[in-house]
């Protein structure tokens, strides 16, 4: 849970600013989106060696693994959100003498928050995924070591219950974020 936690966190904090940028800068965007989407075409598993090669083992290989795994949701839903904008809501704001900072605080923001959200509940789901890949290659001191130590014995029963609260915890995470939008809407 550390992993996937301060991955998504990690995640977030690049992905809001690159989509902020992409959705407002046609050329970050048209420079940007091709690797953005390239990156998606590399498999987590085969990130992993590389990550424990750079970062060494730990917790950082790990949160790095959840992160690119929750980076690409949170951001594509957050440009989207951006761009679905009225145009007649910005120009309207902008007619009012609304600078940069208060459009992104008072009209962005909020009418981009219900797509952003979607897709931090999205990426906090993949994170679980993430943490559990990166502890069968990096190893570690979660569940993700635990599958596989149970995986060498055969122990059916520990996989099926190791499955369950791995399944369990997305849904939590899941469930967290649906508590967050609602109450978000208010």
């Amino acid at each position: 849970m550390t992993e996937s936690v301060a991955g998504s966190a990690l995640g977030l904090a690049v992905a809001l600013p690159l989509a902020y940028l992409i959705a407002r800068n046609r050329v970050a965007a048209a420079a940007l989106q091709p690797y953005v989407a390239a990156s998606q075409a590399v498999p987590a598993v085969a990130l992993a060696p590389l990550l424990a090669l750079w970062f060494g083992y730990g917790l950082l290989p790990i949160a790095v693994l959840c992160a690119l795994l929750v980076f690409f949701p949170i951001l594509v839903s957050t440009v989207v959100g951006l761009r679905q904008i009225d145009p007649d809501v910005m120009n309207a704001a902008r007619v009012d003498g609304v600078g940069r900072v208060q459009m992104l605080r008072y009209i962005e923001w909020p009418l981009a928050l219900p797509s952003t959200l979607a897709g931090i509940r999205a990426g906090l789901t993949l994170s679980v995924t993430g943490a559990v890949v990166g502890e069968f290659v990096v190893g570690g001191d979660g569940l993700g070591q635990l599958l596989t130590v149970q995986r060498s014995e055969a122990d059916t029963v520990g996989l099926f219950a190791t499955l369950f609260v791995l399944t369990l915890l997305a849904a939590c995470f899941y469930g967290l974020m649906l508590l967050l939008e609602r109450w978000a809407r208010w």
